[in-house]
């Protein structure tokens, strides 16, 4: 296990209409779709280490496995803050936490993981993580 100090970030969000599903709430898929984007600005913003730059050295991640606890729904309009930060970084993978927090009354909608893979974007084969991404990543 390499060592990580578990930096948060967060990245504010807003349920749009095509988000909702015939409950009148946001779909669960889109809670991926959520934490996804936040952590694509957040690489950029707070690592310092925009998508672009691992696809310019051939590297991309792909889910390995997700988990999510849903604790109460997102609305139409609702705002939120989508927070997360590294787990623990293994030789060529991360785990992400996530947590979800509708702006409004500050309560979680949401929480849970997402185990990623380094992979090479050639061959779609898992990659060792560089040093120098260890670096950048274990702030």
């Amino acid at each position: 296990m390499i060592k990580v100090n578990k930096t948060r970030f967060t990245t504010l969000l807003k349920v749009r209409p095509d988000d909702i599903d015939m409950n009148r709430h946001v779909h669960s898929s889109r809670y991926i779709d959520y934490v996804l984007a936040a952590r694509f600005e957040q690489m950029e913003t707070g690592y310092k280490m925009p998508m672009k730059e691992f696809l310019n050295h051939g590297y991309g991640w792909v889910i390995k496995n997700t988990f999510m606890e849903f604790k109460r729904p997102l609305n139409l309009g609702d705002e939120m803050h989508v927070i997360t930060y590294i787990e623990s970084m293994q030789k060529d993978g991360v785990t992400v936490n996530f947590e979800i927090i509708k702006t409004e009354n500050n309560k979680t909608a949401c929480t849970g993981y997402f185990n990623y893979t380094m992979v090479h974007v050639n061959t779609g084969r898992a990659a060792i993580i560089p040093e120098w991404i260890i670096e950048r990543y274990a702030i």
